[in-house]
């Protein structure tokens, strides 16, 4: 991983633990995985610990890894590192991508409550705002709908329905059925009935080739007048351009950690309507925050040297269906 990344991922005392479960190499690997330390390094390693700015794990960089057995990844997708030749190895996987999830379902549940308050459009007209208390829905009531029952969508899902007086919950994802989808108190339907009858419609699908455009210009229509969509999935997902037209209206408003381009280029309209507020993707881990994303690596290497189930484990199919 890069040399800030693991600093801010491992912390000596973190690195130390780590080295009472395993025999670390002398330094971290924090460059391209063909320098001569680097093979040197691979040729012994039968655990190998990534975060963000691993280069992938190619056929080749794996055949200087024989012994190797077990990829621990400290950070959450996989998808940049993990090619075929990983699984054809039959390397065991795990992602920290759990411990990434509960800073984006805080981060999700705090536009909710904001587009349901609607912040945004109150706080551009402060002081005229006042009280104008009619003007804004509030939460009790409100109809949330959740798009993809991932990780963090389940748990976005699971907030919303602490307050039974507060939102009614509508979800789309294609592998979940309506006794599940009742499990996690949601109500399943398509995507277009859950544009058309959700206040605030909130991404949480994967990135894949299917779902690329999910949120285009004829599904943003559907929303209701007044609504809000928050993106903390990825960019890709919804019509950037579509999206900016219906916000420049005022139709809808946004709150979006994550865009298409990313980073939107200088002058964009969405970095400047007062009904939109994006983000650099900041809703998973950071700062300080980012030390979990070490403990959870740490402890599932312990897991695994110990012969425990790794908590994160990673398998080939999930990646049909997972970021």
């Amino acid at each position: 991983m890069g040399a800030e990344v693991v600093e801010r991922v491992f912390p000596p005392e973190l690195r130390e633990r780590l080295g009472r479960s395993v025999r670390l190499a002398p330094r971290p690997l924090t460059g391209p995985l063909d320098t001569p330390e680097a093979v040197e390094v691979l040729a012994t390693t039968e655990i190998l610990v990534t975060g963000w700015d691993c280069p992938p794990l190619t056929r080749q960089v794996l055949s200087r890894a024989p012994r190797l057995r077990a990829v621990v990844h400290a950070a959450g997708s996989v998808r940049p590192l993990v090619t075929d030749a990983v699984w054809e190895r039959g390397l065991t996987v795990s992602s920290a991508a759990d411990a990434n999830a509960g800073p984006v379902v805080a981060f999700t549940l705090a536009a909710i409550t904001f587009a349901a308050k609607s912040a945004l459009t109150a706080a551009a007209r402060y002081p005229d705002a006042w009280p104008a208390f009619a003007e804004r829905t509030g939460t009790d009531g409100c109809t949330v709908g959740v798009i993809g029952a991932s990780r963090i969508g389940r748990r976005v899902i699971e907030a919303l329905n602490a307050d039974t007086a507060a939102y009614r919950v509508l979800l789309h994802d294609p592998y979940v059925d309506e006794a599940e989808a009742a499990r996690l108190g949601a109500e399943l339907t398509d995507l277009a009935d859950l544009c058309r009858r959700s206040a605030i419609v909130s991404v949480h699908a994967p990135e894949l080739p299917e779902t690329r455009g999910l949120l285009s210009a004829e599904m943003l229509s559907l929303v209701p007048d007044g609504g809000t969509l928050i993106n903390t999935a990825r960019g890709s997902l919804v019509d950037t351009e579509a999206l900016a037209r219906e916000c420049a209206t005022g139709r809808l408003s946004a709150y979006l950690d994550v865009t298409t381009p990313e980073p939107l280029p200088a002058g964009h309209p969405l970095l400047t309507l007062p009904n939109v507020l994006v983000t650099p993707h900041i809703a998973g881990t950071q700062g300080a925050e980012v030390r979990r994303l070490g403990v959870y690596a740490t402890e599932e290497v312990e897991r695994y040297v110990s012969g425990r189930e790794l908590v994160g484990r990673t398998d080939r199919g999930d990646l049909l269906r997972v970021a």
